[in-house]
C-alpha cells in the first residue's frame, strides 16, 4: 500500500545538494543530487553563489517528487541542513548580500589570531569550539575588510538558515542560528542557548546581526506560493529551522548513544563521538564540542579540512579525474604496501591546519626515497588521516571517559576497505561501514517529521532513526599492525610538530 504521508530532507554539501523524500519509519522513496560549484575569486578565497545554492534545493525537492510520485499534499514539512563553519549576510529583505563564505575560505586568517589573542580559553569554554575557519573570524573580516558591505548585512546566517528563509519569505529580522551551529560562532554561550555579551562587546560586534538561537525542530513558516510553484510542493507546507549537515549525518546514521565513535569519511575528514558530557577542549584547543540535535547529548569532534580532498587531488593528478579506475586502481597497489608505507609520511593540511588551527602549515610528504612508489604515496594519505583521527580519539576518550571497541563510518571514503582496514588498525578499534543511504538527508528528514508531528518525542525518533540504520561487514583490526602503528603514529606526531615549525618561519618571512 503507498504511504501517504512523507516528509523531505535536503542537505547542502560542499560539493552539491541532495534530497530525499522518506516516510515516517524513515524509509527514502527517492533521492536527487545537483553540484554546485566553488569559486576561488583570490587567493584563499573560497566562495558559493547563495542564489544557485537556493535554487538547487528547489531542484532537487521537484525531482524527487517527480520521482517518487508522491503527490504536493503528501508532504508534510521539509527540513534543510547545511554547511557549517560558512556564513552568509542578509539585508533585511533577506536578500543576499555577500557571497556564501565558504568554510573553506582562509582569507579571515589574520582575525583567528586576534581572536586567540584576545580570548582564546573564554570562547572555548563559552562556546564548546576553539577559534578556526569560521563564522566568528569571518564577521571580523567582513567588519575589517569590507566595512561598505558590512554595514549592508542586516544579519548572518549559516546556510541551511539562509535557503530555509529564503523558502519561507522570511525578513531579516525573523534570522536565526540553530543550537547545533554554536560552537562555530565564537561568540555564543552554548549551554544556555544564548549569545556571549562579553565576547560581543570584545571583538566589537552587535549581537543583532546574529539573530535568534532555534531548535532545529522549530517550524520557522511555510513554503511560499513562487517557492512551491519552483518545486512542485503545496505552498504553506511547514520548514523548520533544519541544523548543520554533520548533526544531521550523525542523527541519520543513528548516533544517538553516549558512547559511540563516529568516523564521516567525506570532503572533510571528521572524528566523533556521541556523550551527555560537555567539556570543551581548553588545554588542548583541538576538539570542537558540537551539540547534537538531540537536545541533551554532544558531538564532540575533529576533522582535516579537505581530507577527503586530498585523496581526490592525489587521484586527479597522478591518474586523471576521467580515468575510468580511479581510486580502485589506486587501492589496490596500495594495499599490498606494508604498515607504515616504507617510512613515507604524508601531512593532509592542504589549507592550514584546522584542529588545533595552525593555517602556517600545508600539505608535505617527508622521508621520500628512490624505493618509494605511487603506492606508497597513496596509502601515506590515507594514513596520515588515520593518524589525526588517532590524535582526535586519545582527547575524546580522556574527556569522556569512554573508550569505544567500535568505530562507525559513513561517506565515500568508509566504501573503502583499505581505507577502513588502516584506520581500524592505527585506531585498534574495530570499523563498521554504516549502509544506510545518505545519512545528512535522513537526518533532515527525521526533524522534518518532528515537526510534523510523526513522531511523539525524541525517543520515539530515536527509535526511527535506529530502524533505518544497516551495519556493513566489520573491518577487524590486526593487533600487529596496531603495534607497529603505534609507532609510527608518534613519529607522525613528531613529524607534524617539525612540519610546523618549518611553515611558522616560511610564514614568517613572507608577511
Amino acid at each position: 500500500m503507498k504511504k501517504t504521508a512523507y516528509v523531505i530532507g535536503i542537505d547542502i554539501g560542499t560539493q552539491g545538494t541532495k534530497a530525499g523524500l522518506f516516510d515516517a519509519s524513515g524509509v527514502c522513496y527517492a533521492e536527487a543530487y545537483e553540484a554546485s560549484a566553488l569559486l576561488h575569486p583570490a587567493p584563499g578565497a573560497v566562495e558559493q553563489d547563495p542564489d544557485s545554492l537556493y535554487a538547487s534545493a528547489l531542484h532537487t525537492v521537484r525531482e524527487v517528487l517527480e520521482k517518487s510520485g508522491a503527490a504536493p499534499g503528501e508532504v508534510l514539512a521539509l527540513s534543510v541542513a547545511g554547511q557549517m563553519a560558512g556564513i552568509q549576510g542578509i539585508d533585511r529583505e533577506w536578500n543576499a548580500v555577500t557571497p556564501y563564505d565558504n568554510w573553506l575560505d582562509t582569507r579571515c586568517e589574520p582575525y583567528i589570531r586576534e581572536m586567540k589573542a584576545e580570548a582564546e580559553e573564554e570562547i572555548i569554554r563559552s562556546t564548546g569550539g576553539p577559534v578556526t575557519y569560521a563564522h566568528g573570524p569571518k564577521i571580523l573580516w567582513w567588519k575589517r575588510q569590507r566595512p561598505d558591505v558590512y554595514q549592508k548585512i542586516y544579519r548572518f546566517v549559516p546556510l541551511s538558515a539562509y535557503v530555509a528563509g529564503r523558502l519561507c519569505g522570511l525578513k531579516g529580522d525573523q534570522a536565526w542560528f540553530d543550537y547545533t551551529h554554536l560552537h562555530f560562532t565564537g561568540f555564543s554561550d552554548t549551554q544556555s542557548y544564548s549569545w556571549n555579551p562579553e565576547l560581543l562587546q570584545t571583538f566589537g560586534v552587535d549581537g543583532e546581526r546574529l539573530g535568534r538561537i532555534l531548535s532545529p525542530y522549530d517550524v520557522v513558516g511555510g513554503l511560499t506560493k513562487a517557492a512551491a510553484e519552483a518545486c512542485g510542493l503545496r505552498a504553506g507546507t511547514p520548514i523548520t529551522a533544519g541544523c548543520g549537515d554533520s548533526a544531521a549525518s550523525s542523527l541519520g546514521a543513528g548516533i544517538t548513544e553516549p558512547g559511540i565513535l563516529y568516523d564521516v569519511a567525506g570532503t572533510a575528514s571528521i572524528f566523533s563521538a556521541c556523550t551527555d558530557l560537555f567539556a570543551p577542549d581548553t588545554e588542548n584547543r583541538t576538539v570542537l564540542y558540537a551539540h547534537s540535535v538531540i537536545r541533551d547529548l554532544w558531538i564532540p569532534l575533529a576533522y582535516i579540512s579537505g581530507g577527503g580532498l586530498c585523496l581526490r587531488w592525489f587521484r586527479d593528478t597522478f591518474l586523471g579525474a576521467s580515468a575510468p579506475s580511479g581510486y580502485g586502481l589506486l587501492e589496490q597497489e596500495a594495499a599490498g604496501v606494508e604498515p607504515g608505507s616504507a617510512g613515507l609520511y604524508f601531512i593532509p593540511h592542504f589549507a592550514g591546519r584546522t584542529c588545533p588551527n595552525d593555517p602556517s602549515v600545508r600539505g608535505t610528504w617527508l622521508g621520500l626515497e628512490w624505493h618509494h612508489t605511487r603506492a606508497h604515496m597513496y596509502r601515506s594519505v590515507m594514513e596520515s588521516i588515520a593518524y589525526e583521527y588517532r590524535l582526535y580519539n586519545k582527547i575524546i576518550s580522556d574527556k569522556t571517559g569512554r573508550r569505544a571497541s567500535v568505530v562507525y563510518g559513513v561517506g565515500g571514503g568508509s566504501e573503502s576497505m583499505v581505507f577502513n582496514q588502516i584506520k581500524a588498525d592505527v585506531l585498534g578499534t574495530d570499523y563498521v561501514p554504516m549502509r544506510c543511504g545518505d545519512t545528512g538527508i535522513a537526518g533532515s528528514a527525521l526533524i522534518a517529521g518532528m515537526a510534523a508531528g510523526l513522531y511523539s518525542d525524541e525517543r520515539d525518533m530515536r527509535r526511527a532513526a535506529a530502524a533505518n540504520v544497516k551495519k556493513g561487514e566489520a573491518v577487524r583490526f590486526n593487533k600487529e599492525a596496531h603495534t607497529a602503528y603505534s609507532s609510527y603514529a608518534e613519529t607522525y606526531v613528531q613529524m607534524l610538530q617539525g612540519v610546523q615549525a618549518l611553515y611558522k618561519i616560511r610564514s614568517e618571512k613572507t608577511e
